[in-house]
């Protein structure tokens, strides 16, 4: 099965469409990520308030959205996983366990990071 790829500025719209889809989508259906999403939106709000340096709130701002990224990275290897089989297998686990080891060092970074400026 062959398509014709998208060039130029439809290439570039179609992108923005389909990375919004999956935005959207990991709301609608990843318990995670949402939780993350309102967890990190009420951070980002405090982060503009907080009396702190630029290179500070920058560090504040750019942590909370990495934890998003990471999450839905390991989302995304986690459906990738369960796509190929639901069986369970040795290299399944691992794939899944590195992409939770990932968030967890994401969210421990983004604590540190957070009481390191605050305290």
């Amino acid at each position: 099965m062959s398509f014709e790829k998208k060039k130029g500025i439809k290439r570039l719209i179609s992108s923005i469409n389909n990375s919004l889809a999956g935005f959207v989508d990991a709301l609608l259906t990843e318990d995670a990520f949402r939780q993350l999403f309102i967890i990190n939106s009420i951070l980002l709000i405090i982060a503009f308030f907080l009396d702190v340096t630029k290179i500070e709130r920058l560090f504040l701002i750019s942590s909370c959205f990495l934890l998003l990224v990471v999450e839905l990275i390991n989302t995304a290897i986690e459906t990738v996983v369960d796509r190929i089989s639901l069986e369970i297998h040795p290299l399944s686990k691992r794939a899944k366990d590195l992409g939770g080891a990932a968030q967890l060092i994401t969210v421990v970074m983004t604590i540190i990071i957070w009481l390191i400026i605050l305290l």
